[in-house]
C-alpha cells in the first residue's frame, strides 16, 4: 500500500511552508492539485520537479477511484490545494474517505491554514468555536445564519471582499449589529489587516473603505441568553 498525504501550503507567505512539507512533495509520485498554473509557482519556489495532476471540486468523484487504485499498488501521492490544508473549505475529504475505505494510510501534515490565525487573533474566545466556511452565495443564505442565532461558540466564515458588507448587513439583522465582529483579511501577506469591533462599526468601516483580499469573519456567540 502506498500512502496519501494531505499537504497545507501557504496561505500567503511563502516562509509559512514546512521543511517536512516541501521534503514530501519532492518524494512523492505524483502531486495532486487543484489548478497546475498556482501549484507549478509554489513547486518551482522551492525547486520541486514532481509530476502535477490536476484534481479539484469538479473532477474529484471521477478521478479518485483511479487514484486509490494507484495508491493500492504502493505509489506516494500528495494532495494539495491553492492555499492552506486540504479538506478546509478545498478539496480533500472525498478522496481521503475513498483511500481510507480501500485500507490505504492517510496522513495530513500540520501546517497553514487561514482560520487559526484569524481566530486566536481576533480577541474572542477561542477555547470553543465552530467552523461554517463559505455561506451559500444565493439560496439558503439567510435560513442558514438563522440557524445559528443562537450558538454560543465563537463562529468562523469565509468571505470573498465582494460580499463582506452584504454578510456583514445580513449579521446585524440576525445577530443584531450590537455583536462583536473580527474580520481579518490576507492573513500572512504583507496587508494583512484585523478590523475589530461591534458588527455596526465594521460594518461602517467597510462602507467606507472597500474590502480587499480574502476575508477570515470571525463572530462572538450568543451569550446573552446565559445572562
Amino acid at each position: 500500500m502506498g500512502i496519501l498525504y494531505l499537504v497545507p501550503t501557504p496561505v500567503g507567505n511563502m516562509e509559512d511552508m514546512t521543511f517536512r512539507a516541501i521534503r514530501i512533495l519532492k518524494e512523492a509520485d505524483t502531486v495532486l492539485c487543484e489548478d497546475t498554473r498556482t501549484s507549478g509557482i509554489l513547486l518551482k519556489h522551492f525547486d520541486i520537479h514532481n509530476h502535477l495532476m490536476s484534481h479539484h471540486k469538479f473532477n474529484e468523484h471521477g478521478t479518485s477511484a483511479g487514484i486509490v487504485e494507484r495508491l493500492k499498488g504502493g505509489e506516494t501521492i500528495a494532495l494539495i490545494s491553492d492555499a492552506g490544508t486540504p479538506g478546509i473549505s478545498d478539496p480533500g475529504f472525498f478522496l481521503a474517505r475513498e483511500a481510507i475505505a480501500a485500507g490505504v494510510t492517510v496522513q495530513t501534515l500540520p501546517g497553514a491554514t487561514a482560520f487559526v490565525p484569524a481566530l486566536v487573533s481576533s480577541g474572542l474566545p477561542c477555547d470553543r468555536f465552530c467552523f461554517e466556511g463559505f455561506l451559500p452565495q444565493k439560496k439558503g443564505r439567510m435560513s442558514r445564519l438563522e440557524a445559528l442565532k443562537d450558538e454560543q461558540r465563537t463562529m468562523i466564515f469565509y468571505e470573498s471582499p465582494y460580499r463582506v458588507v452584504k454578510l456583514l448587513e445580513q449579521m446585524a439583522e440576525v445577530f443584531g449589529d450590537d455583536r462583536r465582529v473580527s474580520c481579518c483579511r490576507e492573513i500572512s501577506k504583507i496587508h494583512e489587516e484585523s478590523v475589530r469591533g461591534t458588527i455596526a462599526e465594521v460594518l461602517e468601516h467597510f462602507r467606507e473603505t472597500a474590502p480587499r483580499g480574502e476575508f477570515v469573519v470571525v463572530v462572538a456567540g450568543n451569550t446573552k441568553q446565559n445572562e
